[in-house]
Protein backbone atom coordinates (compact mmCIF):
# COMPACT_ATOMS: atom_id res chain seq x y z
CA UNK A 1 0.00 0.00 0.00
CA UNK A 2 1.32 3.40 -0.97
CA UNK A 3 0.04 6.85 -1.85
CA UNK A 4 0.48 10.57 -1.39
CA UNK A 5 -0.60 12.42 1.74
CA UNK A 6 -1.30 16.15 1.43
CA UNK A 7 -1.32 18.28 4.57
CA UNK A 8 -2.35 21.92 4.83
CA UNK A 9 -1.36 23.36 8.20
CA UNK A 10 -3.26 26.27 9.81
CA UNK A 11 -0.23 28.38 10.79
CA UNK A 12 3.50 28.52 10.14
CA UNK A 13 4.39 27.36 13.65
CA UNK A 14 2.43 24.13 13.22
CA UNK A 15 3.92 23.66 9.74
CA UNK A 16 7.51 24.10 10.97
CA UNK A 17 7.01 21.81 13.94
CA UNK A 18 5.56 19.03 11.80
CA UNK A 19 8.10 19.29 8.99
CA UNK A 20 11.06 19.26 11.39
CA UNK A 21 9.93 16.01 13.00
CA UNK A 22 8.76 14.31 9.80
CA UNK A 23 12.16 14.91 8.21
CA UNK A 24 13.61 12.56 10.82
CA UNK A 25 11.84 9.69 9.03
CA UNK A 26 13.64 10.36 5.73
CA UNK A 27 10.32 10.54 3.90
CA UNK A 28 9.95 11.72 0.32
CA UNK A 29 8.37 15.14 0.90
CA UNK A 30 7.49 18.17 -1.15
CA UNK A 31 7.39 21.20 1.15
CA UNK A 32 5.73 24.50 0.15
CA UNK A 33 6.44 26.91 2.98
CA UNK A 34 4.47 29.77 1.46
CA UNK A 35 1.26 27.73 1.67
CA UNK A 36 2.19 25.81 4.84
CA UNK A 37 1.64 22.70 2.73
CA UNK A 38 3.39 19.33 2.64
CA UNK A 39 3.05 16.41 0.25
CA UNK A 40 4.42 13.11 1.54
CA UNK A 41 4.85 10.01 -0.59
CA UNK A 42 4.36 7.16 1.84
CA UNK A 43 4.72 3.41 1.88
CA UNK A 44 2.89 0.98 4.13
CA UNK A 45 6.02 0.61 6.25
CA UNK A 46 6.16 4.28 7.26
CA UNK A 47 2.45 5.08 7.77
CA UNK A 48 2.51 4.08 11.44
CA UNK A 49 5.59 6.12 12.48
CA UNK A 50 4.40 9.10 10.39
CA UNK A 51 0.99 9.23 12.04
CA UNK A 52 2.49 8.52 15.46
CA UNK A 53 4.73 11.60 15.19
CA UNK A 54 1.89 13.84 14.01
CA UNK A 55 -0.37 12.63 16.82
CA UNK A 56 2.38 13.17 19.37
CA UNK A 57 3.59 16.66 18.48
CA UNK A 58 0.39 18.41 17.39
CA UNK A 59 -2.23 19.62 19.82
CA UNK A 60 -5.82 18.54 19.46
CA UNK A 61 -6.68 21.96 18.01
CA UNK A 62 -3.83 21.73 15.50
CA UNK A 63 -4.96 18.26 14.44
CA UNK A 64 -8.50 19.53 13.98
CA UNK A 65 -7.44 22.60 11.97
CA UNK A 66 -4.94 20.80 9.72
CA UNK A 67 -6.56 19.66 6.46
CA UNK A 68 -5.54 16.33 4.95
CA UNK A 69 -6.08 14.39 1.74
CA UNK A 70 -4.84 11.00 0.55
CA UNK A 71 -4.48 10.36 -3.19
CA UNK A 72 -3.05 7.67 -5.39
CA UNK A 73 0.72 7.99 -6.05
CA UNK A 74 1.65 10.90 -8.35
CA UNK A 75 -1.94 12.17 -8.58
CA UNK A 76 -2.22 15.87 -7.85
CA UNK A 77 -5.36 16.98 -6.02
CA UNK A 78 -8.24 18.22 -8.16
CA UNK A 79 -11.62 19.80 -7.50
CA UNK A 80 -13.15 16.32 -7.52
CA UNK A 81 -11.08 15.47 -4.42
CA UNK A 82 -12.63 18.25 -2.35
CA UNK A 83 -15.24 16.00 -0.64
CA UNK A 84 -12.40 13.72 0.52
CA UNK A 85 -10.52 16.47 2.37
CA UNK A 86 -10.83 15.99 6.13
CA UNK A 87 -9.22 17.14 9.33
CA UNK A 88 -5.97 15.42 10.24
CA UNK A 89 -7.62 14.52 13.52
CA UNK A 90 -10.29 12.50 11.74
CA UNK A 91 -7.75 10.89 9.40
CA UNK A 92 -5.73 9.67 12.38
CA UNK A 93 -8.91 8.41 14.01
CA UNK A 94 -9.79 6.48 10.85
CA UNK A 95 -6.32 4.98 10.75
CA UNK A 96 -6.49 3.94 14.41
CA UNK A 97 -9.99 2.56 13.92
CA UNK A 98 -9.20 0.27 11.01
CA UNK A 99 -10.27 -2.65 13.17
CA UNK A 100 -13.75 -1.12 13.43
CA UNK A 101 -13.95 -0.48 9.69
CA UNK A 102 -13.08 -4.15 9.18
CA UNK A 103 -15.88 -5.20 11.54
CA UNK A 104 -18.37 -3.08 9.62
CA UNK A 105 -17.17 -4.21 6.19
CA UNK A 106 -17.31 -7.87 7.22
CA UNK A 107 -20.66 -7.51 9.03
CA UNK A 108 -19.20 -8.59 12.37
CA UNK A 109 -21.59 -6.48 14.46
CA UNK A 110 -23.96 -8.64 16.47
CA UNK A 111 -26.51 -8.33 19.29
CA UNK A 112 -26.97 -9.77 22.74
CA UNK A 113 -30.40 -9.70 24.37
CA UNK A 114 -31.39 -8.81 27.93
CA UNK A 115 -34.93 -9.42 29.20
CA UNK A 116 -37.23 -6.66 30.42
CA UNK A 117 -39.80 -8.09 32.82
CA UNK A 118 -42.96 -7.07 34.64
CA UNK A 119 -42.16 -5.55 38.03
CA UNK A 120 -45.15 -7.33 39.59
CA UNK A 121 -44.62 -10.66 37.83
CA UNK A 122 -40.94 -10.91 36.82
CA UNK A 123 -41.48 -14.40 35.44
CA UNK A 124 -43.31 -12.65 32.58
CA UNK A 125 -40.87 -11.38 29.95
CA UNK A 126 -42.33 -8.27 28.35
CA UNK A 127 -39.50 -7.43 25.95
CA UNK A 128 -35.80 -7.72 25.23
CA UNK A 129 -33.25 -4.97 24.76
CA UNK A 130 -30.80 -5.59 21.93
CA UNK A 131 -27.27 -4.67 23.03
CA UNK A 132 -24.57 -4.18 20.42
CA UNK A 133 -21.37 -6.22 20.40
CA UNK A 134 -18.49 -6.57 17.95
CA UNK A 135 -17.12 -9.98 17.00
CA UNK A 136 -13.32 -10.21 16.98
CA UNK A 137 -12.47 -13.86 16.56
CA UNK A 138 -13.37 -15.60 19.80
CA UNK A 139 -13.66 -12.26 21.64
CA UNK A 140 -16.47 -9.74 21.90
CA UNK A 141 -15.84 -6.00 21.55
CA UNK A 142 -17.90 -4.04 24.13
CA UNK A 143 -20.25 -1.27 22.98
CA UNK A 144 -18.31 1.54 24.66
CA UNK A 145 -15.19 0.76 22.63
CA UNK A 146 -17.22 0.49 19.42
CA UNK A 147 -19.01 3.80 20.01
CA UNK A 148 -15.87 5.67 21.05
CA UNK A 149 -14.01 4.58 17.91
CA UNK A 150 -17.01 5.28 15.67
CA UNK A 151 -17.44 8.82 16.98
CA UNK A 152 -13.74 9.62 16.54
CA UNK A 153 -13.64 8.18 13.03
CA UNK A 154 -16.91 9.75 11.92
CA UNK A 155 -18.66 6.43 11.20
CA UNK A 156 -21.28 6.53 13.97
CA UNK A 157 -24.09 6.41 11.41
CA UNK A 158 -22.69 3.23 9.86
CA UNK A 159 -22.23 1.54 13.25
CA UNK A 160 -25.70 2.57 14.44
CA UNK A 161 -27.29 1.23 11.26
CA UNK A 162 -25.36 -2.05 11.43
CA UNK A 163 -26.43 -2.55 15.06
CA UNK A 164 -30.12 -1.87 14.31
CA UNK A 165 -30.16 -4.24 11.36
CA UNK A 166 -28.31 -6.95 13.31
CA UNK A 167 -30.85 -6.75 16.14
CA UNK A 168 -33.80 -7.05 13.79
CA UNK A 169 -32.33 -9.98 11.86
CA UNK A 170 -31.53 -11.87 15.05
CA UNK A 171 -34.99 -11.16 16.46
CA UNK A 172 -36.47 -12.70 13.33
CA UNK A 173 -34.07 -15.63 13.52
CA UNK A 174 -34.91 -16.43 17.15
CA UNK A 175 -38.61 -15.87 16.53
CA UNK A 176 -39.46 -14.57 19.99
CA UNK A 177 -42.91 -12.96 20.26
CA UNK A 178 -42.03 -10.25 22.77
CA UNK A 179 -41.22 -6.63 21.93
CA UNK A 180 -37.68 -5.62 21.04
CA UNK A 181 -36.03 -2.41 22.31
CA UNK A 182 -33.48 -1.23 19.75
CA UNK A 183 -31.02 1.55 20.63
CA UNK A 184 -30.37 4.38 18.25
CA UNK A 185 -28.19 7.45 18.59
CA UNK A 186 -30.04 10.57 17.32
CA UNK A 187 -26.81 12.39 16.45
CA UNK A 188 -26.03 9.67 13.89
CA UNK A 189 -29.18 10.40 11.87
CA UNK A 190 -28.84 12.98 9.10
CA UNK A 191 -32.10 12.70 7.16
CA UNK A 192 -34.79 10.55 8.83
CA UNK A 193 -36.61 9.67 5.62
CA UNK A 194 -33.36 8.37 4.12
CA UNK A 195 -31.38 7.05 7.09
CA UNK A 196 -34.27 5.27 8.81
CA UNK A 197 -36.00 3.87 5.73
CA UNK A 198 -33.23 1.28 5.34
CA UNK A 199 -34.04 -0.01 8.84
CA UNK A 200 -37.75 -0.17 8.05
CA UNK A 201 -37.03 -2.09 4.84
CA UNK A 202 -35.19 -4.78 6.84
CA UNK A 203 -38.10 -4.98 9.32
CA UNK A 204 -40.63 -5.35 6.53
CA UNK A 205 -38.54 -7.79 4.51
CA UNK A 206 -38.37 -10.09 7.54
CA UNK A 207 -42.05 -9.73 8.29
CA UNK A 208 -41.60 -8.25 11.76
CA UNK A 209 -44.70 -6.44 13.01
CA UNK A 210 -44.04 -2.74 13.59
CA UNK A 211 -45.81 -2.76 16.97
CA UNK A 212 -43.19 -5.19 18.28
CA UNK A 213 -40.36 -2.65 17.82
CA UNK A 214 -39.48 0.05 20.36
CA UNK A 215 -36.76 2.46 19.30
CA UNK A 216 -34.77 3.56 22.32
CA UNK A 217 -33.16 7.00 22.23
CA UNK A 218 -29.67 6.87 23.70
CA UNK A 219 -27.47 9.81 24.73
CA UNK A 220 -30.52 12.07 24.78
CA UNK A 221 -28.72 14.59 26.97
CA UNK A 222 -26.31 15.27 24.10
CA UNK A 223 -28.99 16.17 21.57
CA UNK A 224 -28.45 19.69 20.25
CA UNK A 225 -31.02 19.71 17.45
CA UNK A 226 -34.30 18.94 19.21
CA UNK A 227 -36.35 19.69 16.09
CA UNK A 228 -34.42 17.01 14.19
CA UNK A 229 -35.01 14.48 16.97
CA UNK A 230 -38.74 15.26 16.97
CA UNK A 231 -38.72 14.73 13.21
CA UNK A 232 -37.10 11.32 13.71
CA UNK A 233 -39.70 10.31 16.30
CA UNK A 234 -42.53 11.49 14.05
CA UNK A 235 -41.14 9.25 11.30
CA UNK A 236 -41.06 6.25 13.63
CA UNK A 237 -44.52 6.83 15.09
CA UNK A 238 -46.16 7.29 11.71
CA UNK A 239 -44.69 3.92 10.75
CA UNK A 240 -46.34 2.32 13.80
CA UNK A 241 -43.30 1.97 16.07
CA UNK A 242 -43.05 2.98 19.73
CA UNK A 243 -40.36 5.13 21.34
CA UNK A 244 -38.44 4.90 24.61
CA UNK A 245 -36.32 7.59 26.24
CA UNK A 246 -33.20 6.11 27.84
CA UNK A 247 -31.30 7.15 30.96
CA UNK A 248 -33.89 9.42 32.53
CA UNK A 249 -32.20 11.05 35.50
CA UNK A 250 -28.68 11.01 34.04
CA UNK A 251 -28.82 14.40 32.29
CA UNK A 252 -29.93 17.79 33.54
CA UNK A 253 -32.37 18.21 30.65
CA UNK A 254 -33.85 14.71 30.59
CA UNK A 255 -37.04 15.61 32.46
CA UNK A 256 -37.62 18.53 30.12
CA UNK A 257 -37.43 16.08 27.22
CA UNK A 258 -40.49 14.27 28.55
CA UNK A 259 -42.93 16.91 27.38
CA UNK A 260 -40.93 17.69 24.24
CA UNK A 261 -40.64 14.08 23.04
CA UNK A 262 -43.57 12.42 24.83
CA UNK A 263 -42.18 8.86 24.74
CA UNK A 264 -44.16 5.67 25.24
CA UNK A 265 -41.55 4.38 27.73
CA UNK A 266 -38.86 5.93 29.89
CA UNK A 267 -35.91 4.00 31.27
CA UNK A 268 -34.57 5.10 34.63
CA UNK A 269 -30.79 5.36 34.68
CA UNK A 270 -28.96 2.92 36.92
CA UNK A 271 -27.27 5.83 38.70
CA UNK A 272 -30.70 6.42 40.24
CA UNK A 273 -31.81 2.82 40.60
CA UNK A 274 -28.69 1.36 42.22
CA UNK A 275 -29.20 1.10 46.03
CA UNK A 276 -32.25 3.36 45.77
CA UNK A 277 -33.77 1.63 48.80
CA UNK A 278 -31.17 3.04 51.22
CA UNK A 279 -30.45 6.45 49.66
CA UNK A 280 -32.96 9.14 50.63
CA UNK A 281 -31.94 11.52 47.82
CA UNK A 282 -32.20 8.87 45.11
CA UNK A 283 -35.47 7.57 46.51
CA UNK A 284 -37.06 11.02 46.60
CA UNK A 285 -35.98 11.94 43.06
CA UNK A 286 -36.94 8.56 41.62
CA UNK A 287 -40.32 8.59 43.37
CA UNK A 288 -41.12 11.98 41.82
CA UNK A 289 -40.14 10.75 38.35
CA UNK A 290 -42.39 7.72 38.77
CA UNK A 291 -45.26 9.96 39.94
CA UNK A 292 -44.87 12.15 36.85
CA UNK A 293 -44.72 9.26 34.41
CA UNK A 294 -47.73 7.55 36.03
CA UNK A 295 -49.79 10.74 35.70
CA UNK A 296 -48.72 11.06 32.04
CA UNK A 297 -49.46 7.42 31.27
CA UNK A 298 -45.82 6.63 30.36
CA UNK A 299 -44.57 3.12 31.11
CA UNK A 300 -41.31 2.95 33.09
CA UNK A 301 -38.37 0.55 33.01
CA UNK A 302 -35.96 0.58 35.97
CA UNK A 303 -32.54 -0.44 34.64
CA UNK A 304 -29.59 -2.01 36.41
CA UNK A 305 -31.58 -3.96 39.02
CA UNK A 306 -29.19 -6.37 40.70
CA UNK A 307 -30.67 -6.97 44.15
CA UNK A 308 -34.00 -8.13 45.52
CA UNK A 309 -34.14 -4.96 47.65
CA UNK A 310 -33.99 -2.77 44.55
CA UNK A 311 -36.68 -4.81 42.83
CA UNK A 312 -38.99 -4.65 45.87
CA UNK A 313 -38.51 -0.87 46.15
CA UNK A 314 -39.57 -0.32 42.53
CA UNK A 315 -42.51 -2.68 42.90
CA UNK A 316 -43.76 -0.63 45.85
CA UNK A 317 -43.02 2.67 44.05
CA UNK A 318 -45.11 1.72 41.03
CA UNK A 319 -42.60 1.12 38.23
CA UNK A 320 -43.97 -0.82 35.28
CA UNK A 321 -40.99 -2.96 34.26
CA UNK A 322 -37.52 -3.85 35.55
CA UNK A 323 -34.32 -4.89 33.83
CA UNK A 324 -30.98 -6.03 35.23
CA UNK A 325 -28.72 -8.89 36.24
CA UNK A 326 -31.20 -10.03 38.91
CA UNK A 327 -33.49 -11.17 36.10
CA UNK A 328 -31.03 -11.96 33.36
CA UNK A 329 -27.73 -10.95 31.79
CA UNK A 330 -27.28 -10.06 28.12
CA UNK A 331 -26.80 -13.21 26.06
CA UNK A 332 -26.57 -14.12 22.40
CA UNK A 333 -29.46 -16.55 22.92
CA UNK A 334 -32.53 -14.78 24.36
CA UNK A 335 -33.31 -16.01 27.85
CA UNK A 336 -36.71 -17.70 27.75
CA UNK A 337 -37.46 -18.07 31.47
CA UNK A 338 -36.83 -16.05 34.63
CA UNK A 339 -36.00 -17.93 37.83
CA UNK A 340 -35.90 -15.99 41.10
CA UNK A 341 -34.99 -17.79 44.30
CA UNK A 342 -36.49 -15.01 46.47
CA UNK A 343 -39.93 -13.54 45.84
Amino acid sequence: MQGDLYLWFPIGHTFNKAVTRLQELSLTMTVVAADARVMISYLESNIQPMFAILGEILTDTELQDTRSLITQPNCSPSFADLPCVMSLRRLLALFNSQWLLDLLAEQRITSHFQPIVSVEHPERIFAYEALMRGVDGANLVPPFRLLTAAKSAGVLFHLDLAARQSAIRQMSHHGFPEKLFINFTPTSIYDPSFCLSSTVRVIDALGVAHEKIVFEITESEQVQDLARLQEILTFYRRAGFQVALDDIGSGYSSLNLLHQLRPDYVKLDMELTRHVYDDTYKATITSKILEITQELGIATVAEGIETVEEWHWFRRAGATFVQGYLFGKPADQPQRAIALSVQ
